[in-house]
């Protein structure tokens, strides 16, 4: 199962690459085929230096810089900060590896009373 999620995986991201990579190609077309750079034509993803140590990005239009993705960041992080469902599943691993910690500590004293009795 976990190779069938690799596999399908992989070639998801190998398509959206190459969906990518033909929207680049379509739009250079496009410029070669009206012979002057028209800026209403964007590329599909280009990269820009903006400061220096800054880069500025954008992808299908849409601008992707590093402020946006430390915003982001920040957004999970408090989100994240109390997640109900991530407590209760934390809480419930705990105690199902305690109560399993308990059995095991108990059969093993079992065991071992067993062996000096036979001994």
């Amino acid at each position: 199962m976990v190779r069938f999620m690799m596999k399908c995986s992989f070639i998801a991201i190998v398509l959206l690459v190459g969906v990518l990579i033909g929207m680049q190609q379509a739009n250079e077309g496009m410029k070669k085929m009206r012979g002057y750079d028209d800026p209403s034509l964007q590329g599909a993803f280009t990269v820009t230096n903006t400061n220096p140590g800054e880069i500025e990005a954008s992808v299908l239009g849409q601008k992707v810089t590093s402020h946006d993705i430390d915003e982001k960041q920040k957004q999970l992080e408090e989100v994240e900060a109390f997640n109900f469902f991530s407590m209760v599943g934390r809480k419930l691993g705990d105690t199902v590896s305690a109560v399993f910690e308990m059995i095991m500590v108990e059969l093993s004293d079992g065991i071992g009373k067993a062996i000096e009795k036979i001994g």
